[in-house]
């Protein structure tokens, strides 16, 4: 499936060819964190399957207690988390941002992973009353 894609401001901006069966949800605490909200959600794909179309992004290297290292890219202007890939072989997968992909609501998880540090109310959200807005 061909995506496209940018942060809040348009400053950075992408395409990629994404298979929509690798899309994800995050529950670890790093991706809490990052988003200030109990998940993330991200479509994984190979490196060459992303390509840039404007303004490269900021990079931020974040290292594990292992000392593993996530590279997290972000927008220098408005803070838009974008992507995210390790290092050495895992470099070459890519994880795209879903709130960035502009295909989005057709980009439905198929998986959860770090399920153990999920909130104790995540599936409990359907229950909630909402508002429908324009």
């Amino acid at each position: 499936m061909k995506i496209d894609g940018q942060c809040h401001c348009g400053f950075v901006t992408y395409e990629a060819e994404i298979d929509p069966d690798k899309v994800a949800i995050c529950h670890c605490t790093d991706c809490q964190r990052l988003t200030g909200s109990p998940y993330r959600v991200t479509a994984s794909v190979p490196r060459d399957a992303l390509r840039l179309t404007a303004n490269p992004p900021k990079l931020y290297t974040k290292s594990a207690e292992s000392g593993r290292k996530r590279l997290l890219y972000f927008c220098p202007e408005c803070g838009t988390p974008l992507f995210s890939t390790g290092t050495g072989e895992a470099a070459e997968t890519w994880g795209i941002r879903w709130g960035s992909i502009n295909q989005r609501a057709g980009l439905k998880p198929v998986r959860q992973i770090w399920c153990t540090s999920a909130t104790d109310w995540f599936g409990e959200t359907a229950a909630l009353p909402g508002v429908m807005r324009d």
